[in-house]
């Protein structure tokens, strides 16, 4: 296989990786109860009591924890 087809796939999974990484970002998984940032693997796993959280993009502001 010649250099330059193999640069370019080298490149093509470089970006489209970063890309994925980057979405991930957008969200995090939280413990319903406490608002504690836990491991992504607790809401792919769909464990109860932990779910995804996302900035959302508004402006919304965050409830004040007691």
């Amino acid at each position: 296989m010649p250099k330059m087809p193999r640069l370019l796939l080298a490149a093509t999974v470089l970006f489209s990786a970063a890309g994925l990484s980057a979405c991930s970002s957008d969200r995090w998984c939280e413990h319903d109860a406490t608002d504690t940032r836990v491991s992504d693997s607790y809401c792919e796993r769909n464990t109860p009591g932990y779910e995804w959280e996302s900035d959302g993009g508004s402006s919304k502001k965050r409830k004040k924890r007691t």
